[in-house]
């Protein structure tokens, strides 16, 4: 709880519910209904950012364990509670999530149809699914909010997304509930083995090497998939392809962020000898989704999959940095998917703005819109910066801490992870002079109006977390330092007590094979 004794996690998380309840008793004609539940739907998610205000303002920076705590009896006799609490990683995705969906909300707001209502309490549940998973203490807990996100986000896309919505939502789906059922077996296992499943309580408790083997494996299933990496990230193009541009903002703003949370919370915190010994594997294939979907990326002519495949290159920048161990790669990974979180989301934005007023999504099919519509180029020029990671914005400090955390490790490391700032700047550059510059020269396009005060208040408040975040990161990073510096300090520890014969556990690898160092 926080000083007063209240316990805010809890009424941060569930009170997006009340006002799913206040939904369900609307009554009126249609239209009515309609413009009443899109009210009541951003005035409650705009409740709950204020009230996660709390959380920036109350947050002990000096203290790198949980804060903010909540434990009350769920099921004693099996070791099961209902525990809550943040410490300086999940505390900022919280407010992320709780930030993100009024914005969402507002995309959305034309939006719905006859099934407004339905729409909005969509994205309010999954609002409390977000909450949950980040501030949830209690891996049975968490596990529940991590399945029950899969929910509401199924339901927007597969009513509200496009022509191919229900094959991309029986694909995300399947994707999702299959890597989570891997993790299940985990946590069942964790759960005989300890007796508890506090996450506190876990942290404490030092894994045998051949049991964090299987659990490493179990984990990558769940978070490898959310994140997502490749070769498992194909259900997120067909995702983002055919979901409304309000699901695709919270898709790539928070749900992928679940991946790289549950990576720094579970697999590098639980398992430290796993997570050392499957580090040249994850940097394998970090570095091939990098290099891979920026060439997917450069020969797009679908504007939502052009920002899918670059969604997916630069979460890969963020495995990297996790996979270092270190502070600057702990942090630089904390940067990028907190960066990409709203970079990403103005991005989608940004092609539903195009997408409302020409029903294209096909960046062949705009060109000059500089001279109609110059503040909308000027906010995607900066969100465009932004993801390139130019030095200024706040895509920048994470991928120059990654690339530094990572020349530690290994020099190639360091170059191939680092290509990412020459092979972005390309397709993101090629994809603005199409869309944005060059001769004004379909009709339709003439006539086309400057965004809106409603498309205002959504993109400004991204801008300025895009350039608050480049120019003040220290504002940011003073929330993680300690728990950041706690997590590589404990991961050197656990190393230099326990070799790591993960191959013998296994009975399938060898022992020399395991890397040594990348703590430092």
């Amino acid at each position: 709880m926080n000083q007063a004794g209240f316990p805010l996690l809890s009424l941060l998380t569930f009170l997006p519910l009340a006002g799913v309840v206040v939904l369900f008793f609307l009554r009126g004609d249609e239209e009515s209904v309609a413009r009443a539940a899109r009210w009541t739907a951003l005035w409650t998610s705009l409740i709950v950012f204020v009230l996660s205000l709390v959380l920036w303002f109350d947050f002990d920076k000096s203290f790198a364990g949980f804060q903010f705590q909540e434990v009350m009896s769920w099921l004693p006799q099996y070791g099961v509670s209902y525990r809550m609490g943040v410490d300086g990683i999940s505390v900022l995705f919280v407010l992320i999530s709780t930030a993100l969906t009024p914005i969402a909300i507002l995309s959305a707001w034309k939006q719905g149809g006859a099934r407004a209502r339905e729409y909005m309490i969509a994205f309010l549940v999954l609002e409390t699914t977000m909450i949950g998973i980040f501030s949830a203490l209690d891996f049975m807990l968490f596990f529940v909010f991590f399945e029950a996100v899969l929910i509401p986000m199924f339901v927007i896309i597969g009513v509200w997304g496009g022509e191919r919505r229900r094959y991309a939502a029986i694909k995300f789906f399947l994707f999702m509930f299959a890597g989570s059922m891997l993790m299940l077996l985990g946590l069942i296992a964790l759960w005989v083995h300890d007796g508890t499943t506090s996450i506190p309580d876990m942290l404490r408790m030092p894994l045998p090497p051949h049991m964090q083997f299987w659990l490493f494996l179990a984990f990558f299933a769940a978070f490898a998939v959310k994140i997502p990496i490749w070769p498992v990230h194909t259900w997120l193009i067909d995702a983002h392809n055919e979901a409304p541009i309000a699901g695709s903002v919270l898709l790539a703003g928070v749900l992928a962020n679940m991946g790289g949370y549950g990576f720094l919370r579970f697999s590098v915190a639980l398992l430290p000898q796993a997570s050392q010994y499957f580090a040249p594997f994850m940097f394998t294939l970090a570095v091939v989704a990098i290099i891979y979907t920026s060439i997917a990326a450069l020969v797009q002519r679908d504007l939502l999959k052009f920002c899918a495949y670059s969604s997916v290159g630069h979460m890969a920048i963020a495995v990297v940095g996790i996979f270092t161990f270190s502070v600057q790669g702990i942090e630089g990974s904390l940067f990028r998917m907190l960066s990409h979180g709203f970079i990403t989301a103005a991005l989608f934005i940004c092609v539903g703005v195009l997408m409302d007023r020409t029903r294209s999504q096909s960046m062949d099919g705009f060109g000059g819109l500089a001279r109609n519509m110059p503040f909308y180029a000027l906010l995607f020029m900066i969100f465009a910066m932004g993801t390139v990671g130019l030095p200024g914005t706040a895509g920048f400090i994470g991928e120059i801490l990654v690339i530094v955390a990572a020349l530690k490790v290994n020099f190639w490391l360091s170059l191939l992870t680092g290509t990412t700032l020459i092979l972005s700047a390309i397709y993101t550059l090629v994809m603005y002079r199409k869309v944005i510059f060059g001769g004004l020269e379909r009709p339709e396009l003439k006539v086309l109006a400057d965004i809106g005060p409603r498309e205002i208040v959504m993109l400004v408040p991204l801008v300025i977390l895009t350039i608050w975040m480049g120019i003040y990161p220290s504002s940011f990073s003073t929330f993680f330092d300690a728990t950041a510096n706690a997590m590589a300090q404990a991961h050197t520890v656990a190393l230099a007590g326990t070799p790591a014969h993960l191959a013998s556990a296994a009975g399938t690898l060898a022992p020399s094979s395991v890397p040594a160092g990348g703590a430092n």
